[in-house]
């Protein structure tokens, strides 16, 4: 996860031919072992290199898990570390849970607010 890096031109030529412009990347060998994942998110497409917490992408990420079966039953719980390569850690908690065919996702964690706005 420390040497992950974007191949620009190969990011290019990707985002072209799809929807999805961000590259989200997770492994199960967080730095601390209290914590289920580690991940990263990529977004240049948005002028964002790295973003150091993003709640939607681990709450797909706790969807897919279910979905797939990573981890025996119904439910989970998972601990993801986001921001540490770039000295911003992150904790992001997410809860999924199966109710027949549909899946539940909660996504929480605690903020530090660094702007505030209002639109008019």
């Amino acid at each position: 996860m420390r040497r992950a890096a974007i191949d620009h031109d190969a990011y290019e030529t990707l985002i072209r031919t799809t929807e999805a412009k961000t590259v989200f990347i997770f492994c199960p060998e967080p730095y601390r072992p209290e914590n289920t994942f580690n991940a990263r998110m990529f977004a240049d497409h948005f002028g964002v290199s790295e973003d150091p917490a993003t709640g939607s992408a681990n709450g797909c990420l706790a969807g897919y898990l279910l979905r797939h079966g990573y981890f025996p039953g119904d439910s989970l719980d998972i601990r993801v570390e986001q921001g540490c390569e770039i000295h911003r850690p992150s904790l992001i908690h997410c809860r999924a849970e199966r109710h027949g065919e549909s899946i539940t996702v909660q996504v929480g964690g605690r903020v530090i607010p660094v702007a505030r706005g209002e639109l008019l």
